[in-house]
């Protein structure tokens, strides 16, 4: 259990690190807008690409695994939008944040540093899919929904029109996929190229994880929404086990592609839930709360993930 503790508590340490510098300085949040900037533009594709550039091309084409994956994920974005209509009588657009928050993991400032931790580099290919698929189903489902729910544009084709605009327009994905086609046709990087991109991939997480803190930090409510317990728990437990389930339906996979599925469906809600509902005007405070609770509440539950996984006890026939 220490060996456990010790990966994981400096992970949430940079994220407490960075809560109680929010809450110890006051700072405005406009002082965040560069280093978002630097996360999503700039390190997280880096890393995202040296993952995808690095891995064996034959090694990404394993459409059981992606079927398996992205299904649990599509099933935890119901369920939390049921449960966000039943508990909390939320509207539809606001059921679709809900939705995010149940199903959307931190698999972007989390995942890929975590996974590589636990489960060495084995966990790369999977970490990369998963990101891959999760971030293209998502960003396809929400601005569809919300766009339907607008009265001002309630055209299929314009909001067809931009689905397709968010994803191409998403730096991570686009950045993942540049990756792979790097290591289709075997093209060779730039030593000069490849250091910087390490560079890069090496403050990924360490920033990633401090502006997680503080901008949960800055984010006070006064109470605790209906249905964020519920859709929290979807997150935590749920979505893991679903990820469980269809790793045996759909397996055999090797270990550390199984595991790695399961401890990505562990992560807490990610941070882009909050942005993604400032951004559209819904479900704010309670997307926060979410986030905020979900982050805490996963020093237990994805320690407990990442236990059974080290100690054997998370086993795939």
């Amino acid at each position: 259990m220490i060996d456990i503790l010790n990966l994981a508590l400096p992970y949430f340490g940079l994220i407490f690190i960075g809560y109680a510098c929010g809450k110890a300085k006051g700072l405005p949040e406009s002082g965040l807008a560069w280093m978002n900037f630097f996360l999503l533009y700039v390190s997280l594709p880096a890393l995202l690409f040296g993952i995808m550039s690095k891995t064996p091309f034959a090694e990404l084409n394993n459409p059981p695994f992606l079927i398996a994956t992205t299904l649990g994920t599509v099933i935890a974005f119901f369920l939390s939008m049921v449960a966000g209509r039943l508990i909390g009588g939320l509207s539809l657009r606001e059921a679709t944040l809900a939705g995010l928050s149940g199903a959307y993991g931190n698999i972007g400032y989390m995942g890929p540093g975590l996974a590589l931790a636990v489960l060495g580099a084995k966990a790369a290919a999977p970490t990369a899919l998963i990101f891959c698929c999760d971030s293209i189903f998502l960003f396809s489902i929400v601005p569809l929904l919300i766009e339907l729910t607008d009265r001002d544009h309630p055209s299929l084709l314009h909001a067809f029109g931009v689905v397709l605009r968010q994803i191409v327009q998403n730096p991570l994905i686009m950045s993942a996929v540049f990756g792979a086609l790097v290591a289709a046709f075997h093209i060779p990087i730039p030593v000069a190229l490849d250091r910087t991109i390490q560079f890069l991939q090496n403050a990924a997480a360490p920033t990633a994880l401090f502006v997680l803190g503080i901008t949960v930090a800055l984010r006070p409510f006064k109470r605790v929404p209906w249905e964020v317990p519920g859709v929290v728990a979807i997150k935590l437990l749920v979505h893991p086990l679903l990820a469980f389930g269809l790793m045996l339906l759909f397996g055999p996979f090797a270990q550390p592609w199984a595991a790695t599925a399961v401890l990505m469906a562990s992560l807490p809600p990610a941070l882009n839930v909050f942005v993604i509902a400032r951004q559209n005007d819904t479900w704010i405070e309670p997307a926060s709360v979410a986030v905020l609770i979900g982050t805490f509440a996963s020093v237990v539950t994805l320690t407990s993930v990442m236990w059974f996984i080290q100690s054997g006890r998370l086993v795939f026939p």
